[in-house]
């Protein structure tokens, strides 16, 4: 089932997720739903605080990148080539390395703004997969960005947060507009009313 994407404005994408356990209700139709959402989006990754769930659950598929690189794109450029597809429950973050670099960012909570956004470029993170095996993981590149932007998610935070006061006023206009549900997208959303 295709789930609606929670708009900036929710208090879902402001709070730190729970962990949950293997017994979470539903959780193998949650996970389906989340990547038929998230490719229905067009997205290359999705939080559960996304679709109105506290939880600590993401999926990140980088490969998607890499597939639809123009001609023009290097794909040597990124270390992390041909990318990563996974479920990530109560992940947690162990290690944050390398130099910082901007890429330009976006969000399915936050529809028609994007911006360069600063990250390191490795992380390590401890995290269950959907059959609950535990990994510790290094990733780099492009798969490490969109991994720490899920992160972020349940975290309460957003990509938004990392930008200058400065520009973040002049985005206000258009956050309020998403926020009363003042935009058109090609995906189900919900909006804070």
């Amino acid at each position: 089932m295709i789930l609606p994407i929670v708009a900036y404005g929710a208090p879902v994408l402001r709070k730190v997720a729970a962990d949950i356990t293997k017994d979470y209700p539903g959780l193998e139709k949650l996970i389906a739903d989340m990547w038929g959402t998230m490719y229905n989006s067009n997205g290359v990754g999705l939080a559960a605080p996304q679709i109105n769930k506290s939880i600590r659950l993401f999926t990140v598929d980088s490969t998607q990148i890499f597939a639809n690189m123009d001609e023009d794109d290097d794909p040597d450029e990124f270390p992390d080539a041909p990318g990563f597809k996974g479920v990530f429950i109560n992940a947690q973050i162990l290690d944050i390395t390398g130099k910082e670099w901007s890429y330009n960012e976006g969000c399915l909570s936050i529809p028609k703004v994007r911006e360069d956004i600063n990250r390191n470029e490795t992380v390590t993170i401890q995290f269950q997969d959907e059959a609950f095996e535990t990994h510790t993981q290094t990733f780099n590149g492009i798969t490490a960005r969109v991994i720490l932007h899920e992160y972020d998610h349940i975290e309460g935070k957003l990509f938004i947060d990392y930008i200058k006061p400065l520009k973040k006023v002049m985005l206000k206009r258009k956050l309020e507009d998403i926020t009363k549900g003042k935009i058109k997208t090609d995906y189900r959303m919900m909006f804070v009313k």
